[in-house]
């Protein structure tokens, strides 16, 4: 029994070639791909236009669906990027800086839907969020500091954070004489 995707894919190629470049025919580098960065940017777009009339139900939906294609895009490039380590340098760093491009792109669909909650007097959903953003960007970083400035706002932490404030010392272990 022959399998059908094998005897699809070379004519969907031939197809693509015949009506365009090669470029074309790669389904995962088109705008409308449900897996790409093209795709979840757009549903980014989309939570934008919605954010800008109001219709927070509808921008949740959409910044939910791009963060998790983001983070799917990060995690798979990162295990590709782990995959060649070693062998082939150039495909590593390649992996390596899709992956921080998707995880900074999921940490901005992430933090975006913070602000939305925040807008829709939903702090409790906000925090794990923006604390989120802070384990994966570090605190000194300006999606960090923005979003512990958030934190702050809702009372959810005490002290203001300035990066310039000299770092603290790490709690001292009581030692048993």
């Amino acid at each position: 029994m022959p399998v059908v995707g094998l005897a699809i894919a070379p004519a969907c190629a031939q197809m693509a070639a015949q009506e365009g470049t090669q470029e074309d025919a790669r389904p995962l580098s088109q705008a409308n791909s449900v897996l790409s960065f093209q795709g979840a940017q757009q549903l980014m777009a989309e939570a934008d236009a919605a954010i800008g009339s109001e219709q927070y139900d509808v921008a949740v939906n959409k910044l939910q669906q791009a963060r998790k294609i983001f983070n799917q895009l990060s995690n798979f490039h990162l295990q590709l990027a782990n995959s060649f380590s070693g062998i082939d340098t150039s495909v590593f760093e390649s992996q390596r800086q899709s992956a921080l491009q998707s995880g900074q792109l999921r940490d901005e669909a992430t933090y975006q839907l913070a602000l939305v909650h925040r807008a829709q007097n939903k702090p409790e959903l906000a925090v794990p969020l923006l604390i989120q953003i802070i384990r994966s960007q570090n605190p000194t970083s300006e999606l960090g500091k923005k979003s512990y400035q958030q934190l702050y706002e809702l009372g959810f932490v005490e002290a203001p954070f300035s990066p310039s404030t000299r770092p603290a010392s790490p709690p001292q272990e009581e030692q048993d004489n």
